[in-house]
This record gives structure tokens, C-alpha cells and sequence, in this order.
């Protein structure tokens, strides 16, 4: 017996002997090589990048990992509370690891034959976060976790180990950290969410997608409702807060806040920017804060400016049809998919949305649209713009008589909610079955509608400091992301002459100068054909001044003034007011044949309205990083390049385009402004450009594939109005101001048709500037022989 027992005793000693080495072996073989704890005490995770307009407003995120790291004393003890809680209840009690935790996740491993439980603690979550990458579950990974966890315990406070952990989690829906989840869910800043909110963040670190309250509501309230459970009975909320906060309603963000669409245009041209001049890291994870030059206020104003002028133009163009025809059960089943998307979000007014054509009566000039459960009259005044595209023929030359034109039942189309309808007229619908046939308990006014197909483009900067303060490249971003005022290059037609009217100045003419408006015909090119250019309505008009050649934009006294002053200078002249594009040397140069960006022809004319100063376009002003250090910060970058008088003549000039030309529309601004408009061969390119003192913006339309518009729409027509109506929203309750004159220039009362000083026999006069020196000298006298009128006649002209 003593023999057995001794036997017995060396082999446990050997038993326990052998398990203290294997158990030794294994903790050397899995604790070698651990990373050094110390790395965690400088956190510097991926960080979002912010994008913010003058004013402050985020209009654009740039990210990795969405994550804002936030200070520990600006998060609410309650979400602190609400994690401890939920994941390691005796966190300010044991060193890093919670052994009891882990004995029960062992036996119930055990039980279930494979790792089902971690018993991690926070500090544990925070190793495994930032120090292993190896997220698998397995007893090795676990052990490392455990030794780290112990040693991160021993080195950092509880609360570095919770601020790291808050900013490290992840919460789901792409969110790092509880201040990325609190803006992700709740639309809110970290330190103003409530009880309630807290809870159910703490609720989803044991399986966020489980668990989202996006897209699992009721698992995340039963989750929520755990959570606060967990906070009662350690004591860190009563009985009636724990009631109160299961009965807080909680709005959910079922789609995340796009800020980008906020001015996507423009801040996608600051993305590419930052990109390239600071890498794709920094940009994606480096927590840049980019303050920019976007005024919010005039973008929103610009986007819906540019979207009134396009729609109009795209009415002025014709109908293109219905959206699609459906009869039968494709009639049905889009009823039903109709009927189910309005239960959920039903029209209100002012939005544009798809209906079906239900009945058409040409007798009461009533079409019958149903939107789900609900029906809307289209009047034939709400669609009477819609006839049929053709180019050849104006707008107002061809009206809806009658709606049967048009549409017929089962044509899909889109409508404008206009308001509830009050009429007495009943909607044909008794014969109809299936979804939505009892469809007049909610009737509209409605107005058809069509998605513009044509183009266009805004940008608005200031001429003292380059700074952009609004921009759009094009009417829809989500479908198109060419950015028309920067990356497109078009023909900015008579939008070029102002730069060679005053190239002329500088070159000692004068707006009283007397050109000859004729025909010409340019010198032949071998193996080409004779160039004539004309005028917009194909007439001479004889002897005319160099100011009415620019306010009414006659075309061949433009070219006369180039062939004068030179190709090569007026070339290296535009060069000085920051024209960058490829210029054609030859003379339809004049009449703005060579293609230009929309930002350089504004960067231009904003020489003009400065006083002659060239600015540089700045669109972001600061660029700070993580740590609150400036790394870019931009000044106004200026230059003369043409005299103060220079620039004042051309905007007195182009003030009289306005007044007297085919700048017309502009008048109704009610203030000083100067402009030009700008419209090429076949109509394919319509622009204004203008500027007020302080403003200068420039508006183009056309088609992106080069075609022609429908007849007339020039650059007064289709471009202007934009430029009006942005203008205007702008400007409200502003102070009017006029441009400052230089001390060089002087005013002279002369003849419109001699360019002489006015005299008695003077019919039309009017006040002109001048460079002090250049003005008239003698007075106009009473003429000899009769004025010519419309001059017809050949002349070759020397200039």
C-alpha cells in the first residue's frame, strides 16, 4: 500500500511537473514577442477630415475609419456608465483582466465544445483594438490579450484606458467611437445625448450589425432596455430614471446626413486639391479641419438660380416625352408600388415626383394623375409650355391646345405638387379597380415637369480676394461630377470682347473712336476658304462707336479692333488677366473662339472690377491639423496688370451693355453693374458674366455634347437670368454701391453717333469715361448731308 501511494505520488509530481512545463512552454511560446503597451500613450487613430464653409457649416467629411477622438470630459458619465455596465461591470475594480469573467466564459466554452464566449474586459478590448491584430478566437490570442491587458492596466489610469476605448469602438454603420455613432444615429454631438441614447450605444459593441438600430430596431431597443437593466442594479441610475429612459422616444437617423451634398461641386474640387498636395493618407486619416471660402448662403442661392434658369430653358426646348407608357398589369403593379411608396412618404408641395396618366379630357382641358392613394389635376395652363421640340421655331410660337397632344392614360410622368386642389371637378376613377381606386380623398394641383437635359454652370468670387464663395459645375452632381466651371473648356464667343476692347484702350483708342461696321473678309489662308464674319442679325450698321460696337456686340467691328491692335498682343494681353487656355491665333480670336473655363473668363473680369488687380481663385483659406497646428494658410494674391483707368473705362463700358444692350435683363437688378454676354455659332454656348462692386459671377449654358439650342437663346436670353436671379437673393437688403472712379478718369457728355462732345445739333448724347487725355476735343456739329442708315456697301477697311 505505501509502495502504491508513493508511486502514485511521483506520478502526480510528474503530472503536475510536465504541466507546469508544457503550461510554461506554451506561455513563453505565446507571451514572446508582444508589442510594447507604451505605444497606445500617443493615440493617434484615423480621424475624420472636416470641410467647412466661411461660416463654419460642415460641408464635407473625407474618412477610413469614421472617428472623432473626443476628450473623456466631454463625453456624459451616464454613456460611461452605460458601457461599464454593459461590458466590464468590475472595470475600476480588477487589473486589467477579470479572472471570474474568464472562468465562466471557460466552463461555458467547455460546455459548448467551442469558443462562444470571451470574457474580455475593457481593457482587454482595447489591447485586442490597438495592439493585436489577430482577431481570431483562439486560447493563445486570449492569453496575449490577457498579459497585455494586466500591463496596460499597470502603466495607464483607468480613464486613458476608457478614452481610448470610447474612440476606438466600433459602433456600426461605419462608425468608429461613440462621437462618430452619436452624430451616425442620433444627428448629435456626444456630450447631448441622453440617457436613453447612451444606452442603446452601449448596447452594440457585442454585434453591431445585430444589433443596429437601423436596420434592427426592436433587437437594439431589447438590447437598449439590457443595458439599463445592467445600470439599475449596479446602482448608477434609480428605478425612475430606468423607466423614464425605456419610455424617451429615440429618432433614429435611418440615412446618414450627406454634408457633401451640401456644395458637392465645390468641395469635391477641395478633395482633389488636398489629395494632391497632401496625400491620400492625411486626407483619409489624418484629421485635417479645411476651412474654406464657401459662403453657404450664396451656394444655395446659386444651385437654385442655375436650377429655375435650366428648367425654364429646357421648357423653352420642347417635351421630350413621358417618363414611360404602362398598360395592363404593369399599370397595376405600378399603382401598387406607387400606393406602398406614398403610405410612407406621401407628396407635399413643392416636390417633383412620378404619377400615371389616368384620364385625359380635352373638354374641361384636365389630365388625371394618380400619385399612390392620392390624384393630382394637371391643368392645361400647368403643361401648355410642352409641344414638341423643334429647334427652328420660338418658344411662345407654339402652344399646348390641347392636352390629348400630349399625354394619354398610362403615360408615367413627372409632376410639381403645387397645392391642394379646391375645384369642383371629380377624377374618372369609379371605373378603375385595384390599388388606389379610392383616390380623391387627397387631390393636388400639380404642373408637368421634365428633367432638364441641357447644362450649366455658376461660379461667384470676389475680385479684391480671389475668394470663391459659390460654385456649381453642373446641374446634377449624382449624375454628372464634371465640374463645368473648372474642368470644361467652351467658346465664350462675344464674353471674350471685353478683353479686347480694352487691350484697345491700352493701345491709345478710345470709346469715342469711329469704326466703319462693314462687310470683311479676312486675308486667305493657302488651301482655305475666305472668313467673313457677321453680325447677330446679319446687318451693317456703318460708321459706328467703339463703345456701341461693345454695347450692342457687333461682331465685325470687334474683329476690325483685333486686326488694329494685333493678334500676338491681344493674345499676350489676355494672358495678363489670367487667361490660361490655348488661344487661336487668328482673328475669330475677336469673337471668342477659342475655348476657356468658365473660373478663368470670371477670374478675368474680375480685373475689371478691382481696379485692374489680378487675383488668384482661393478656395480654401486655412488647412489646421489634428493637433491644431496650421499647416496652410492663404492671403489674397494680387497684381497689376492693367491701370486703374483702364479697368474703370472697361466697367463704364460694359455698365452701358447693361443699360443700352444686350444685357437688358440685368436692368431690373436695380443697381450698378457691369457685364457682358457671351453667345456662339449655332447657339451652341450661351454666358453672362458680370460683376457688382465686391461680387463678380459668371453663368454658363449649353449641352455638353455641342449642340445647338432652341432659336434665341443667346447668352441674354438663357444665361442672364440665371446671373439675375442669383443676383438678386444675393444682394437683398444690401447697400447699393457704385464702382469708385480713379482720379485719372474723366467724364465727357458726347455725340452717339459722332463721338464728338454734344453740341446743340446733338439728337442722342450720351455721359462717357475717359482716360484724362483721351477724351473729345471739339464739339458736334449739324451735319452736312443726311445719315446714312444701314450700311450695305463692300469696304475693306484697314481697320
Amino acid at each position: 500500500m505505501k509502495r502504491v501511494l508513493k508511486a502514485a505520488i511521483w506520478g502526480f509530481s510528474i503530472l503536475i511537473l510536465l504541466g507546469i512545463g508544457v503550461g510554461g512552454y506554451f506561455w513563453y511560446l505565446w507571451s514572446s514577442n508582444l508589442p510594447y503597451v507604451g505605444e497606445v500613450r500617443e493615440y493617434r487613430p484615423p480621424v475624420i477630415t472636416r470641410v467647412f464653409s466661411e461660416r463654419g457649416e460642415v460641408i464635407g467629411r473625407f474618412w477610413e475609419e469614421k472617428r472623432t477622438v473626443v476628450s473623456l470630459d466631454r463625453i456624459p458619465d451616464h454613456l460611461v456608465q452605460a458601457f461599464v455596465a454593459a461590458e466590464d461591470s468590475r472595470f475600476f475594480d480588477h487589473e486589467g483582466v477579470d479572472f471570474r469573467s474568464i472562468f465562466r466564459a471557460f466552463i461555458k466554452n467547455l460546455t459548448a465544445g467551442r469558443i462562444e464566449q470571451g470574457g474580455s474586459t475593457i481593457t482587454q478590448q482595447v489591447t485586442k483594438s490597438l495592439l493585436l491584430k489577430n482577431v481570431e478566437k483562439t486560447y493563445r490570442r486570449k492569453v496575449r490579450e490577457a498579459i497585455l491587458a494586466v500591463q496596460l492596466d499597470k502603466m495607464f489610469s483607468k480613464d486613458h484606458i476608457l478614452f481610448l476605448y470610447l474612440n476606438q469602438i466600433y459602433l456600426g454603420q461605419g462608425a468608429y467611437g461613440v462621437a462618430a455613432a452619436a452624430g451616425t444615429y442620433f444627428n448629435k454631438e456626444v456630450q447631448d445625448l441622453n440617457l436613453a441614447e447612451s444606452a442603446l450605444l452601449a448596447g452594440l459593441p457585442q454585434s453591431p450589425a445585430k444589433y443596429s438600430p437601423v436596420s434592427h430596431f426592436g433587437r437594439a431597443r431589447f438590447r437598449q432596455k439590457y443595458v439599463l437593466k445592467r445600470m439599475a442594479e449596479e446602482g448608477y441610475i434609480d428605478d425612475q430614471a430606468y423607466a423614464e429612459a425605456l419610455n424617451t422616444p429615440l429618432e433614429i437617423e435611418t440615412s446618414e446626413k450627406n454634408t457633401f451634398e451640401k456644395a458637392p461641386y465645390f468641395t469635391e474640387h477641395v478633395r482633389r486639391y488636398l489629395l494632391k498636395k497632401y496625400g491620400r493618407d492625411l486626407l483619409y486619416r489624418g484629421g485635417l479641419q479645411v476651412h474654406t471660402t464657401l459662403d453657404l448662403h450664396k451656394q444655395t442661392m446659386a444651385r437654385a438660380a442655375l436650377a429655375k434658369g435650366l428648367a425654364e430653358l429646357d421648357k423653352r426646348e420642347g417635351y421630350r416625352g413621358p417618363v414611360k407608357h404602362v398598360e395592363g398589369q404593369a399599370l397595376v403593379d405600378f399603382q401598387k408600388e406607387a400606393a406602398e411608396k406614398w403610405k410612407a412618404d406621401p407628396p407635399t408641395p413643392g416636390r417633383v415626383v412620378q404619377g400615371v396618366v389616368m384620364g385625359v379630357d380635352d373638354k374641361q382641358k384636365t389630365v388625371w394623375v394618380q400619385l399612390g392613394a392620392h390624384m393630382g389635376r394637371l391643368s392645361l395652363q400647368a403643361m401648355n409650355w410642352a409641344r414638341k421640340p423643334n429647334h427652328k421655331v420660338p418658344s411662345y410660337a407654339a402652344k399646348v391646345k390641347a392636352p390629348s397632344a400630349v399625354l394619354e392614360k398610362g403615360d408615367v410622368i413627372q409632376v410639381r405638387i403645387l397645392k391642394p386642389y379646391d375645384g369642383d371637378s371629380v377624377p374618372p376613377h369609379a371605373e378603375e379597380k385595384g390599388a388606389g381606386a379610392d383616390r380623391t380623398r387627397v387631390l393636388w394641383d400639380v404642373a408637368l415637369e421634365q428633367t432638364p437635359v441641357v447644362q450649366g454652370a455658376i461660379v461667384c468670387m470676389e475680385p479684391d480676394t480671389g475668394e470663391v464663395k459659390a460654385m456649381v459645375g453642373g446641374q446634377d452632381f449624382d449624375k454628372s461630377q464634371f465640374n463645368r466651371v473648372i474642368q470644361s473648356r467652351r467658346q465664350p464667343g462675344s464674353a471674350f470682347k471685353p478683353i479686347i476692347y480694352a487691350a484697345a484702350l491700352d493701345q491709345g483708342m478710345n470709346a469715342a473712336d469711329i469704326i466703319l461696321d462693314s462687310p470683311f473678309i479676312s486675308d486667305r489662308k493657302p488651301g482655305g476658304e475666305a472668313w467673313k464674319p457677321k453680325n447677330y442679325k446679319e446687318k451693317f450698321y456703318g460708321p459706328t462707336l467703339l463703345r456701341t460696337g461693345l454695347v450692342k456686340s457687333r461682331n465685325v467691328i470687334t474683329v476690325k479692333i483685333l486686326r488694329r491692335i494685333g493678334i500676338d498682343y491681344a493674345i499676350d494681353y489676355a494672358r495678363n488677366l489670367g487667361i490660361t487656355s490655348e488661344l487661336v491665333p487668328d482673328l475669330s480670336l475677336a469673337l471668342g473662339s477659342s475655348g476657356v473655363s468658365l473660373m478663368e473668363l470670371t477670374r478675368a473680369y474680375s480685373v475689371f472690377g478691382n481696379g485692374g488687380m489680378l487675383v488668384e481663385p482661393i478656395f480654401v483659406q486655412k488647412v489646421v491639423d489634428r493637433s491644431g497646428q496650421v499647416v496652410e494658410e492663404k492671403q489674397p494674391s494680387t497684381q497689376r496688370v492693367i491701370s486703374p483707368e483702364t479697368a474703370f473705362v472697361m466697367t463704364d463700358l460694359m455698365k452701358a451693355v447693361i443699360q443700352e444692350g444686350t444685357g437688358w435683363r440685368i436692368k431690373a437688378l436695380r443697381r450698378p453693374a457691369a457685364g457682358k454676354t457671351g453667345t456662339t455659332n449655332n447657339l451652341r454656348d450661351a454666358w453672362f458674366m458680370g460683376y457688382v462692386p465686391g461680387l463678380a459671377t459668371g453663368v454658363w449654358v449649353g449641352y455638353d455634347e455641342p449642340r445647338e439650342m432652341g432659336k434665341g437663346e443667346t447668352g441674354s436670353r438663357a444665361a442672364s437670368p440665371i446671373w439675375l436671379y442669383f443676383m438678386s437673393e444675393v444682394l437683398e437688403g444690401t447697400p447699393v454701391l457704385d464702382f469708385q472712379v480713379p482720379q485719372g478718369v474723366v467724364f465727357a457728355k458726347i455725340d452717339a453717333k459722332s463721338g464728338l462732345l454734344a453740341g446743340s445739333h446733338s439728337q442722342k448724347t450720351v455721359l462717357q469715361s475717359f482716360i484724362k487725355g483721351t477724351e473729345p476735343k471739339k464739339y458736334a456739329r449739324k451735319p452736312s448731308a443726311p445719315e446714312a442708315g444701314e450700311f450695305s456697301q463692300f469696304d475693306m477697311d484697314s481697320y
